[in-house]
């Protein structure tokens, strides 16, 4: 558990020091106590320990003796000793120094003694020796510690479960992230330099490690290897909803901004490129780390030390600008960060849900897991604290949630008592973010079938919001789309020099959608004869004209024709046979006519647009089942001029 002042101790260690008048009548006493404060000074605390009990044995009543023996031991996390020696001080007199209620109280919270600790900010919070700013924080302390005696009066649903000898080793394991699909994981290992050596900090080192899920658990981790992990430290990564880029924290590099800075990189096939620090105006001569990105790639999550927030450590933000640079960074604001620290931010794959850690929100003490939601004008709501006993007394940072968002992953070493490993456990209902499924595949080249690279873009049909953009991948061809339920959308794909494929998902009124969506996607070269479908054109029912949510394709559509000036079309429109084959004819005519004046009113030359309807005379799927029905009516463009000849 941090303390607020960090440099209490010392301030502490100075005053007396220089104090004239001790409480101590015994000269050997005091001899011993000044020896302890010059080694406290150096940070020797086995050996200032050792002095300030001499003094207590010199002289019993030795007031500053048991008040700095107690901050050597919290100091050390033998709190239980810590609270005995400041209990020990305050029967000797409780007026002497009336901030060691606050450091009673500190020592009762990390072990988890709320009733104790409660009583020692009361203390505080009434004492007429402390100023107004320490009252205010006991008074704060004492919510802290009714908050957490309710919270484990009514404990929420949690069972940790270890993700098993491949993952989890004798060295420590933190910091996971998962891709949307929960297919690959990536984590910190941080590994002894000597495996029969102790674990020492001249000893230990940071590296990525990756598993890949096999269908009945995980494959046995292995090192990411260069140029991802390097001589240095690396450590909290957080991966794109696809796995192609992976942002993460590194310190103390040549090329580095401040002690530790974010980094990036891009993975091509199976293999990640080089490092790129990411920069001012994100890294600056502050601390960075602890990036979350997120699902569209355009907005990155961070915690900073850096001027201008609420406290020490806060969470900022900043956005990815059309021009490929990241823009200066903003804080999250008051709602979100604290005069405390706030860490450990994650982002969702729904893009709305944030995950954090915080000392300075009411919680059970120390670090405790918080979440908030973004709602649709980009407000950030209360964050609300998960629980007991996901969260407790000890320091509790690094939650991330799968894109089902019904799964939580951490790690700890609360269960083991040793290691920190990586633990999965299911969300409690209250604190679920959206639930989000995907759309996974391969894009190839329809003639030869070579893999190709295509842009993505999935865009929300009711507000013609773009919310996610992406690329698959160069080598491979592969792509993953996170989609979030509750929502219709436009899915684009497109490459130069190839029509753009188009599909649609109409998922508003589901709230459930677990299975993904597996579709690969053929992209046709701009030959005469070749035809797309335009499943985002939308007319009103038994009508020709336009809904407003056919704009996001007809946009699409007009950008086409604007960068392929040489290509002639013409606009299909199809029915099913429902109804007299005469009136679905002329009603598939008027359907096109529509488009094709929507495109000319653009400003696309008119004689590079022509339409015909066909009624129902091309079914594309059987017109015996209402799926394949809704496959039948549908509006299609097709090439009539390649501009090759």
């Amino acid at each position: 558990m941090k303390r607020l002042v960090l440099s209490f101790i010392v301030i502490l260690s100075v005053q007396l020091l220089n104090s004239q008048e001790l409480s101590t009548g015994s000269n050997r006493a005091e001899r011993f106590f000044h020896s302890g404060i010059r080694e406290l000074g150096l940070l020797n605390y086995d050996e200032a320990l050792r002095l300030f009990k001499q003094a207590i044995s010199a002289d019993g009543h030795f007031y500053e003796a048991y008040l700095m023996a107690g901050e050597v031991y919290f100091e050390m996390n033998d709190y239980e000793e810590a609270a005995g020696y400041f209990e020990k001080a305050v029967s000797i007199n409780p007026d002497f120094f009336p901030m060691i209620y606050f450091n009673l109280g500190n020592a009762w919270l990390a072990l988890g003694r709320y009733e104790e600790a409660m009583a020692a900010y009361e203390q505080l919070a009434q004492h007429p020796g402390v100023t107004e700013r320490y009252r205010e924080l006991g008074r704060q302390r004492v919510k802290n510690c009714e908050f957490a005696i309710d919270a484990m009066m009514n404990p929420v649903p949690f069972d940790p479960v270890s993700l098993g000898p491949a993952i989890n080793t004798g060295d420590d394991e933190y910091w996971p992230t998962l891709t949307a699909d929960e297919q690959v994981l990536i984590f910190t290992r941080q590994i002894r330099l000597d495996p029969e050596g102790r674990r020492r900090p001249g000893n230990l080192r940071e590296d990525f490690y990756v598993s890949y899920y096999a269908g009945d658990g995980w494959t046995e981790a292995t090192g990411i290897g260069a140029p991802l992990s390097s001589e240095l430290n690396e450590g909290a990564p957080s991966i794109t909803a696809d796995g192609s880029m992976i942002f993460f924290t590194a310190c103390n590099r040549d090329d580095g901004l401040g002690s530790c800075d974010i980094y990036f990189a891009r993975r091509h096939g199976n293999s990640w490129g080089e490092p790129v620090n990411l920069g001012a105006p994100v890294n600056s001569a502050s601390w960075e780390a602890q990036p979350s990105i997120s699902p569209d790639g355009e907005t990155l999550y961070f915690a900073s030390n850096r001027s201008g927030g609420q406290g020490n450590m806060d969470i900022w933000y900043s956005v990815l600008d059309q021009d490929g640079n990241w823009g200066v960074p903003k804080n999250l604001g008051e709602t979100i960060n604290t005069i405390g620290n706030e860490m450990s931010p994650f982002i969702h794959v729904d893009n709305q849900t944030l995950y954090f850690s915080s000392d300075g929100h009411t919680g059970m003490g120390g670090y405790d897991l918080f979440v908030t939601r973004r709602d649709n004008y980009g407000m950030w709501s209360e964050p609300e604290n998960l629980g007991y006993p996901l969260n407790t007394h000890y320091d509790e940072i690094g939650l991330i949630v799968n894109a089902r968002g019904d799964k939580g992953y951490f790690s700890s070493d609360r269960m083991s008592g040793e290691v920190r490993d990586i633990y999965h456990f299911d969300l409690h209902p209250d604190v679920r973010p959206n639930e989000v499924s995907y759309m996974k595949g391969t894009v190839y080249d329809a003639g030869n079938r070579k893999r190709l690279l295509a842009a993505f873009e999935l865009i929300d049909l009711a507000t013609s919001e773009t919310v996610i953009r992406s690329y698959s991948d160069a080598i491979t061809g592969q792509f993953l789309v996170p989609i979030t339920t509750g929502k219709d959308y436009a899915l684009n794909v497109s490459r130069e020099g190839y029509l753009f494929y188009s599909d649609h998902f109409s998922l508003s009124g589901f709230t459930h959608q677990t299975d993904p969506y597996l579709k690969d996607v053929p992209l046709y070269p701009i030959n005469t004869g070749e035809k797309t479908v335009l499943r985002n054109i939308f007319f009103e029912f038994d009508s020709y004209e336009l809904k407003p949510e056919s704009l996001v394709e007809l946009e699409k559509l007009t950008r086409f024709l604007a960068n392929n000036p040489e290509i002639g079309i013409r606009i299909n429109g199809h029915t099913d046979n429902i109804g007299e084959s005469g009136y679905n004819l002329e009603l598939s005519e008027k359907r096109a006519g529509s488009v094709a004046d929507y495109l000319v009113g653009t400003g696309i030359d008119e004689e590079r647009i022509s339409y015909a309807g066909f009624g129902d005379t091309m079914p594309i799927a059987s017109n015996e089942t209402e799926e394949g029905r809704a496959e039948n009516r549908r509006t299609e463009f097709e090439i009539i001029d390649s501009g090759k000849d």
